[in-house]
């Protein structure tokens, strides 16, 4: 292993150290930190976001829970088998994720909901050590550009021979991850959902895809 997977008192990024004991002091009831995965470390499938949202994963402590991107995520989860449930409104109302576990490209909110590549690069660390626990035959489900990119930087691959685009399908090498398979969607974001970039339908395509894979 190349290091712990995750670290509650993170404060390597000091951008995101600052802004986050900013959110503490104006929103003290809400979680304020860096945002641990969530689901069976076990899982098969492994899904990869962008970053905690500032009114989502930020307040809960929950990857995509409270924010307007978890609604079409958690709904498209259960309805492809991998949640018990289709809303997931706080870190303890009881859902559980079945094969299935949600993280972060970048643990802590950033910004303007944009981190800067010394960050996304810092906390790549953790994304590599969560990545070489994966079993063989597992999908990783990179949601959006910046979510693939880092996770084929933590896999130790080149960019250039593993492009972005929605519903891309790339078999991963037998040496780094045996039967594995990197999976990419447009990331469910309020913007992509509302420009019909991204639709509930095409969402789901590629999750079905990731049911048959792990199946």
């Amino acid at each position: 292993m190349s290091g712990p997977e995750f670290n509650l008192k993170c404060t390597e990024c000091p951008r995101l150290a600052e802004f986050l004991a900013e959110v503490r002091e104006t929103h003290p009831d809400y979680h304020g930190r860096p945002v641990a995965p969530f689901g069976d470390r076990k899982a098969k499938l492994l899904v990869v976001g962008l970053a905690p949202g500032y009114h989502g994963a930020n307040a809960t402590g929950r990857p995509f829970t409270g924010d307007h991107a978890g609604i079409l995520l958690y709904e498209t989860l259960y309805e492809c088998g991998f949640s018990t449930a289709p809303v997931s409104v706080s870190a303890d109302d009881g859902l559980q994720l079945k094969n299935c576990r949600i993280t972060n490209a970048v643990k802590c909110l950033p910004p303007q909901n944009k981190p800067i590549g010394s960050e996304i690069n810092t906390c790549n660390a953790y994304l590599k050590a969560e990545l070489e626990g994966l079993a063989e035959g597992s999908v990783i489900f990179a949601l959006g550009t910046i979510a693939h990119n880092a996770v084929i930087k933590a896999l130790g691959l080149r960019q250039k021979d593993y492009r972005f685009g929605h519903a891309s399908e790339h078999p991963l090498p037998e040496d780094i991850l045996p039967g594995g398979v990197l999976l990419d969607s447009y990331h469910c974001s309020r913007y992509n959902t509302q420009t019909r970039r991204l639709t509930a339908d095409m969402f789901q395509q590629v999750f079905k895809r990731a049911r048959q894979l792990v199946s």
